[in-house]
């Protein structure tokens, strides 16, 4: 058995990797499921701390507190060196992440029985788009973070370059590949050689051709479908009696999982309340404001990452959005989503185009797409990147442990 973890911190999920003979890596994290949602509630009314699937269910049963969600976006920006409120205390926002890492640490070992002083974690191949010292940053403070929480020897691999070591335990064949990762917030691709021979070499940098990544992914998804078909029934779009339309900002931070909060300021609350008397629709206005009276802008988001989900396999779905006021059903198109989001897919799309160029590689050279990441069940996503690509394989790995299950092998790889 390996004695170093793999730890795939994702803005959406998490997991945790290590190595054993005949034994599936992935450790299991919350009742019995490899996966972790990375998601911290603190409950105001129990003064406890929830994480996963348990901080979800605590928020949706309308327990007072303060809901936090994408943790992994912070890192690169400058708000990790921020804080906010939580139960009456300022909370750092590096303290925030160092809390749920140290409870995936705390997890893991109790899953295995034993300690981790050693891990590999992945990271996106850009942190943050076009900005080298932001994409330092972010992985530095990762990695005091991952100090904090008692690893001693820590390194980093490429998520997509951890998934394509997954999936090249499973060949008996060279093969030259492109894996797609879609995570919750970035896309990232890596063009590999793979072989049964080449697992077996220490170095790996010469089969790799390429890597590229994008600062998009599920959670824009989600954004983009919230603001074209759920944000309009609190007003996105509407007019005030001057013709000029409700400032949009309140709408963008309500759709954005890390900014969801923003929302819920005493500046913002008046802002709307004077809007409002300007307001051509007061009813939507009235919809938003009980909406952040509430404090439900995490419920509506979970409600619109929902209605992407169900579109990856159905024309249409309906939505059930039973905590406005009044509550209301939307009909939601596959085809309205493929519009809010095509300009996001065309920027992955020239990513993985720009990539193959860089690598000097056609099309028919690649053998298979593998497919990895909560949010590559897109279809549109998937039908482009196909067209790139109209001669290879096409195959999905385990969409949210592939990458996790790669990081164990190369943390058996460093640190044996």
């Amino acid at each position: 058995m390996a004695n170093a973890c793999g730890v795939d911190f994702g803005t959406s999920n998490s997991t945790v990797g290590w190595s054993r003979p005949g034994v599936s890596p992935l450790l299991p994290l919350e009742d019995g499921r490899v996966t972790l949602p990375s998601v911290v509630f603190f409950n105001a009314d129990e003064e406890q701390v929830y994480y996963g699937r348990a901080a979800l269910a605590n928020y949706l049963e309308g327990y007072e507190g303060r809901l936090m969600r994408s943790l992994k976006s912070l890192l690169g920006t400058s708000l990790i060196d921020d804080q906010t409120e939580v139960m009456g205390k300022a909370l750092p926002f590096r303290m925030l992440l160092t809390q749920y890492i140290a409870e995936l640490k705390r997890r893991a070992e109790a899953a295995a029985g034993r300690e981790f002083s050693s891990a590999v974690f992945g990271r996106p191949v850009h942190f943050v788009d076009g900005d080298e010292e932001a994409d330092i940053q972010a992985e530095d403070t990762l990695y005091e973070i991952a100090q904090a929480v008692g690893f001693r020897e820590i390194d980093f691999q490429f998520e997509p370059i951890a998934a394509a070591f997954d999936y090249e335990s499973q060949l008996d064949r060279e093969e030259l590949v492109l894996i797609v990762d879609i995570g919750g917030g970035t896309s990232d691709f890596s063009l590999v050689r793979l072989s049964p021979e080449r697992a077996r070499q220490a170095d790996r940098r010469h089969d790799i051709l390429a890597t590229g990544g994008v600062h998009i992914g599920g959670t824009d998804f989600d954004k983009y479908l919230s603001l074209r078909s759920i944000m309009p029934l609190l007003g996105l779009g509407s007019r005030l009696i001057s013709g000029a339309e409700v400032p949009s900002s309140y709408y963008y931070n309500l759709a954005t999982w890390h900014t969801i909060n923003l929302a819920y300021t005493q500046k913002t609350w008046l802002q709307i309340r004077d809007i409002h008397r300007d307001a051509c629709d007061k009813v939507k206005l009235d919809t938003l404001l009980d909406l952040i009276e509430q404090r439900a802008g995490h419920w509506l988001a979970i409600r619109a990452e929902e209605g992407k989900i169900a579109l990856s396999g159905a024309e249409q779905t309906t939505l059930d959005l039973d905590r406005l006021s009044p509550p209301q059903s939307l009909i939601l198109q596959r085809a309205t989503f493929d519009d809010a989001i095509d300009h996001l897919v065309g920027d992955i799309e020239a990513t993985v185009g720009a990539l193959l160029r860089d690598a000097g590689i056609v099309a028919g050279d690649v053998d298979t797409v593998v497919f990895t990441g909560g949010s590559s069940g897109v279809l549109l996503l998937r039908e482009r990147i196909a067209a790139l690509l109209p001669t290879a394989r096409r195959i999905e790995g385990d969409l949210f442990g592939s990458i996790g299950a790669g990081l164990a092998l190369d943390a058996e790889r460093k640190f044996g």
